[in-house]
């Protein structure tokens, strides 16, 4: 039978309500799905969240055959395969003769001017229908942000609550309040009955992706094993189940808290299922929501897991549409200092950042708060060029995509945008990490300590951040008694903090310990 469709199908949208396949005949279809060179080099992709990838995708394009879709896969190291999306489009023309191309809304920029290419390219038809799999399209978005001066998640949040009605008393947010945000800042202590996250045997699909991955990229970044990722979507089910029984609960309390040794604690670890699309947004929440009122958990919990999903991650997509390709290059604070050395190798004797890599390295996985408040914190503090962070993180992340990444890393952490996405820096000197973890009992540094060689960096980065940006954030209202604090430091105490941030970024730069020798010229104020 003559192909009408060929319908490319990506790692991040393995689906089965995918828009491409919405209305398509299976009979007169042909679903291409490939593994290329161009998707696992662009950034050097974390090798367990390659394998991921992989792997969910070879099992979803059996799911695809057995609902009787006919899939054309192109693996890897299949021979011929020209490593790029547009080669592979262009091979499969050849083979199919299809009369239009069907492709879902991709996430990442790159990839969607590369496709509104092929039209031209290959002189066919290239429909691009909107991805359906999220809650706010992006022409309502765009609509939402018309004429604001400034965007703010909240006011977007409340908009999401409505539309889904999650959490909802009537036209009233359950218990009275939209945020609950407050309630989820406790620090956590080590408890013999912390749940652990579900892990899933590799099956023989996995095991060959484990092992081609291993052979053919043996000195990228990451521990490839143990893998235990869900990568089917009866595995991501049996995973949402996992977390709603046994970790939701407290969730809320402990949602900001880092511990030595508990790389998960209360946390989903959903984000790479969701993301890739073998979880729906609204059946997560929906899980969270009948969990909640089943009474299972505390309404904190539920709202705040909630509000990552359809408010945070709806709304870091709608900023990311909004403003690409130029939201890429956004650089407020000037920030031009390479990316040390110590976040792909760990070894600094900053105890929270070397546990933050580690933890990183082994899992592909960090929590929120660990990528705001210790890696991304350090970067902004010490000026770390804002695109050498979102490379790293966009590689690092089983659950990094560049719609989702790009403008958390950029907007949220680096504040790179100037405010556009949130309202103040998220910079803060070690007592933040010193309150919310275990880490700083067991560093080289010390934590209250604001000068000398066993000074937490953290804190003299923290007030040569604000002495250095001291103009362009002055008028953030967020900031005001910070910045007041900072302009009462006497000049020879601002020089003292501008010194001693030099000689720790130099050092730290370096992957050079901080030692008296650092310091014993500086006299301090």
């Amino acid at each position: 039978m003559p192909v009408d469709a060929l319908a490319l199908v990506t790692a991040d949208q393995l689906s089965h309500d995918l828009s491409a396949l919405d209305g398509l005949e299976r009979a007169s279809t042909v679903v291409l799905m490939v593994e290329v060179v161009e998707e696992t080099d662009y950034v050097p992709h974390h090798r367990k969240k390659m394998a991921f990838l992989l792997s969910a995708m070879r099992h979803h394009a059996e799911d695809l055959e057995r609902a009787g879709w006919s899939v054309d896969y192109v693996r890897l190291d299949a021979p011929g395969n020209t490593g790029s999306f547009g080669g592979e489009m262009a091979r499969a023309i050849d083979r199919h003769a299809p009369k239009r191309i069907r492709f879902t809304h991709p996430g990442e920029w790159r990839v969607l001017e590369m496709a509104r290419g092929w039209e031209e390219r290959f002189g066919i038809p290239v429909e691009i229908p909107e991805d359906t799999r999220f809650i706010c399209p992006t022409p309502d978005f765009s609509a939402w942000a018309k004429g604001r001066k400034v965007f703010r998640m909240e006011h977007f949040y409340r908009e999401m609550r409505r539309k889904t009605g999650f959490l909802m008393e009537g036209d009233k947010p359950a218990g009275g309040r939209w945020n609950l945000d407050a309630e989820n800042r406790k620090p956590a202590d080590a408890d013999l009955f912390m749940p652990r996250p579900l892990r899933i045997e590799p099956d023989r699909i996995t095991r060959e992706v484990l092992d081609m991955v291993a052979k053919r990229f043996p000195d990228r970044f990451g521990d490839l094993e143990p893998f235990s990722f869900p990568v089917t979507r009866t595995d991501a089910l049996r995973a949402l189940d996992h977390f709603t029984e046994t970790a939701l609960a407290r969730f809320g309390d402990y949602q900001d808290a880092m511990l030595s040794g508990e790389p998960f604690l209360y946390h989903s670890l959903l984000s790479p299922c969701l993301n890739a699309g073998l979880l729906n947004p609204l059946e997560v929440c929906r899980a969270v929501e009948n969990a909640y009122r089943a009474g299972n958990a505390q309404l904190n919990a539920a709202e705040g897991f909630i509000r990552q999903i359809i408010g945070w991650r709806e709304y870091v997509r709608g900023i990311y549409w909004l403003r690409m390709p130029d939201y890429a290059r956004e650089n407020a604070l000037q920030a031009d200092r390479p990316l040390p050395w110590f976040y792909w190798s760990g070894e600094t004797r900053m105890a929270c950042v070397s546990a933050c890599v580690r933890q990183t390295k082994a899992e592909a996985y960090a929590h929120h708060i660990q990528r705001l408040m210790v890696t991304g914190n350090f970067a902004l503090l010490a000026g770390i060029s804002p695109s050498e962070l979102h490379e790293w993180y966009l590689a690092v992340y089983a659950d990094a995509f560049e719609w989702v990444e790009l403008p958390n890393t950029l907007g949220m952490s680096q504040f790179a945008d100037g405010g556009l996405l949130g309202s103040k820096p998220y910079a803060a000197s070690g007592n933040y990490i010193g309150r919310m973890s275990d880490y700083c009992g067991n560093c080289a540094y010390d934590v209250k300590e604001k000068t000398g060689e066993t000074a937490c960096p953290f804190n003299p980065l923290y007030w040569d951040f604000l002495r250095r940006n001291s103009e362009r954030l002055a008028s953030n209202p967020r900031l005001r008694i910070v910045m007041s604090a900072q302009r009462k430091r006497s000049p020879e105490r601002q020089g003292h903090d501008r010194e001693v941030a030099r000689r720790v970024i130099s050092a730290l730069a370096n992957d050079r310990p901080l030692s008296p020798d650092t310091f014993s010229d500086l006299e301090r104020p």
